[in-house]
């Protein structure tokens, strides 16, 4: 399986690149959001996620290892294949993701292609109950990527001191989530423990 490559771009398609690596071409799909990164002649690194079937080896582009995580993740939701769990990235980046998940958003993932109403609820509810994704703590510690941005930093804090005070794990979430959008930067943790709170007793 390949987890990885990390060579030069060959050629740049509408859904996918030819990254060069020690004389192989690797054919990679990838989301416009990705492939708008990459330059012919230039050196890519990509997280790939292998898909191996009977007529085909698909691999799949990122920029990240936890892009790739929640590639994966996304695709345990029933009606999620990879073409949709592409488009939900395009149009949801891992930290947006992240608070569509915690605040239960239909709307925000009606927001991509090929994904309907039905789906988006089912999306919003069956991922707010999941447990999130899990990638390669190396690869993601060296890039400062892997843990959800809702789970880290001034975030992580909000929600364990949320959840200290006896709100379960994900009304803390979906709470801190709330908060964060009122403030224009990354808030200090107690600024986002208050107005998380006042989001509580909404």
């Amino acid at each position: 399986m390949i987890g990885s490559l990390n060579g030069v771009v060959a050629a740049i398609a509408e859904d996918s690149a030819l990254i060069e690596v020690g004389g192989v071409g690797y054919l990679v799909q990838a989301g416009a959001r990705v492939l708008s990164r990459l330059s012919i002649g230039a050196p890519a690194r990509l997280a790939i996620e292998t898909h191996v079937r009977e007529d085909a080896i698909r691999l799949f582009g990122f920029s990240s290892e936890e892009e790739r995580a929640w590639f994966a993740h996304l695709q345990t939701i029933p009606g999620v294949g990879a073409k949709v769990a592409l488009a939900i990235l395009d149009a949801l980046p891992p930290d947006v993701l992240v608070d569509a998940i915690a605040l239960q958003d239909k709307a925000a993932f009606a927001r991509a292609n090929g994904v309907g109403p039905k789906l988006a609820a089912r999306l919003a509810q069956e991922l707010a109950a999941k447990q999130g994704p899990k990638g390669f703590a190396v690869m993601a510690a060296s890039r400062g990527v892997g843990a959800p941005p809702a789970t880290t930093g001034a975030r992580a804090e909000a929600v364990s001191a949320l959840v200290n005070l006896g709100i379960d794990q994900s009304s803390a979430a979906r709470a801190v989530a709330a908060a964060a959008k009122q403030f224009d930067a990354d808030a200090p943790a107690p600024e986002l423990i208050r107005a998380a709170l006042k989001e509580v007793s909404r």
